[in-house]
């Protein structure tokens, strides 16, 4: 009976072995399908950034997370995890369109992320003049709106001549004069915290084919096409540098959460920014 008894639980304990390891066989393909798609989703579908400065203040706060669409401009090696260097130029897709917020590889090191909106494109002339976009010699007009207030984070202070204002709780304000700006049939919210900053008035430019002509919307605090890459700007910003179209803030956060406190890691969400469409 011993001897029977020895290949019995030698074959069970191999069955087991071998219902484990499936089981692990199974989770590892899909792990792997799931990692797979979620890479090909950023690759190819959309791919979350988030905004760490100030440069396109009032349309997006530091702090912002977006989901980038990949496939409305095509697709380039810049627009793919890691920018492998497959090939050059872009496949498929469409050009950008004026006023569209666009994520790019700044031609500075071509690994750097930005965000501008695209104010001109191939051909087109364009300069600033006063504070104005002049856009093929038709001055693009701001319209005046209510300003907009920003809390001052801890240690931080104001742009721009206005002393902060005081808010409920204690909260410091910067004030920002405000402006509507329509482009591309886009209406947006610019934004001016210094009168006659050197780049409110630019030589006029062509943009060269296969490139745009990029801006912050906090046109005092962007360094942009305006400037070239060795005044600190960006100068035109290549086709094939652009990851993607910003399309929607999917959740924001002042930052200011103490990580000790729980309580006030609530008090930092911005609730009232997700689902902001650009």
């Amino acid at each position: 009976m011993m001897d029977n008894a020895l290949p019995s639980a030698r074959d069970a304990h191999q069955a087991r072995a071998a219902r484990q390891f499936e089981r692990i066989a199974a989770a590892v393909r899909v792990a792997s399908i799931a990692i797979a798609l979620a890479l090909g989703l950023r690759a190819f579908v959309v791919e979350p950034f988030n905004i760490p400065s100030e440069s396109m203040l009032p349309t997006l706060l530091a702090g912002d997370y977006l989901f980038v669409a990949k496939w409305p401009y095509g697709f380039s090696r810049y627009s793919l995890p890691l920018a492998p260097p497959l090939f050059d130029g872009r496949i498929a897709g469409a050009a950008p369109h004026r006023g569209d917020v666009v994520v790019f590889k700044t031609p500075r090191d071509n690994r750097t992320d930005f965000i501008k909106r695209v104010i001109g494109l191939p051909g087109d002339r364009v300069r600033m003049t006063g504070g104005l976009v002049e856009l093929n010699g038709i001055v693009v007009p701001k319209v005046r709106t209510a300003d907009f207030l920003l809390p001052i984070a801890a240690g931080g202070s104001c742009h721009g001549s206005a002393p902060p204002v005081p808010a409920a709780g204690g909260v410091m304000l910067c004030r920002y004069p405000r402006y509507l700006e329509t482009l591309g049939g886009r209406t947006y919210a610019v934004l001016d915290e210094y009168a006659g900053d050197p780049p409110d008035d630019t030589p006029l430019v062509t943009v060269p084919a296969g490139h745009y002509f990029v801006e912050g919307d906090n046109r005092d605090d962007s360094a942009d096409s305006r400037m070239s890459i060795a005044a600190g700007g960006v100068g035109m910003v290549p086709a094939q540098n652009l990851v993607g179209r910003a399309e929607v803030i999917f959740f924001s956060t002042s930052g200011t959460a103490v990580g000790s406190r729980p309580s006030t890691w609530l008090d930092t969400l911005r609730l009232s920014r997700v689902g902001t469409w650009l």
